[in-house]
């Protein structure tokens, strides 16, 4: 039975180890392209050639042109660009807040517990981008916009994630030694318990950009976020809807994009997992 237990921890830890590997990979691809981006690209993202419309792949167009005559590949170049900035912007204002609200909600407990985890339940209830409709609604269109609009939509998941965990370790052994030692509440939460729950959280930030990514291009291609002529990936899906049958190449690029970034977090969040 203990070998059995043994071999099976095995598989599971080199399964995720590849995982990992896999996703470092897919990951690290994406990233070499954003990072391509700022320093290069082969055409302005935002010049049009009416010469060229709906062009297909080509050694001048390697992912073809838009129906502007836009180069695909370098929209494609800077609309990834604009969705990591607001997946991560997304990610950090997210896992901040929702980690200071599950932190202190599952430490200390009491009646504020009660009332913000009440709170976050109700905005839980709905989709994160159905949420965030009701935030850009109120802070208008544009990229920052949307960043902030769905890092508040995203809070109540990263705040019953940390609350969990902060309820599974409060009263451990470790716990109850910092506080007879003298240490204050502040100290066992952030010097103790937090670092005991990072991969628990590193991995539910992982997962998260995959949400945030694929929030921001479903807001995009509702015409919400990065405005034209500005790219985007969701807004050049949405482009690129009515020319499938014509030029099917025009939507291979933003949908190739966002499926890499989607399956690199992906992996990567799940090599993490404990």
């Amino acid at each position: 039975m203990k070998k059995s237990k043994t071999l099976r921890l095995n598989f599971i830890k080199k399964h995720r180890n590849a995982f990992f590997r896999t996703g470092l990979i897919i990951t690290g691809l994406v990233v070499f392209l954003v990072l391509l981006g700022l320093v290069w690209s082969p055409y302005d993202p935002t010049a049009m050639n009416g010469e060229e419309k709906l062009s297909g792949i080509s050694l001048r167009h390697i992912m073809g042109t838009d129906n502007m005559g836009r180069d695909v590949f370098s929209r494609v170049l800077y609309g990834s660009r604009v969705t990591l900035l607001i997946a991560t912007g997304t990610i950090l204002i997210g896992s901040f807040v929702g980690t200071l609200i599950g932190a202190l909600t599952g430490y200390f407990g009491g009646l504020a517990d009660d009332i913000l985890m009440r709170i976050m339940d109700a905005l839980f209830a709905f989709p994160s981008i159905l949420l965030a409709l009701v935030f850009v609604s109120l802070f208008g269109t544009g990229t920052w916009q949307v960043m902030v609009s769905l890092g508040i939509a995203f809070v109540p998941s990263y705040s019953r994630i940390v609350r969990g965990e902060f309820l599974r370790c409060r009263d451990m052994d470790y716990v109850r030694s910092a506080r007879l030692q003298g240490a204050s509440d502040l100290r066992i939460i952030f010097l103790h318990i937090l670092p005991n729950v990072k991969n628990v959280l590193i991995s539910a930030i992982l997962i998260g950009f995959n949400n945030a990514v694929l929030a921001e291009a479903g807001l995009s291609y509702l015409g919400i976020g990065s405005q034209p002529p500005h790219a985007s990936l969701g807004k050049m899906l949405s482009d690129a809807q009515q020319y499938m049958l014509s030029s099917p190449v025009y939507v291979l690029g933003p949908g190739l994009m966002i499926i890499l970034m989607v399956l690199g977090f992906s992996f990567l969040g799940e090599g993490v997992r404990e």
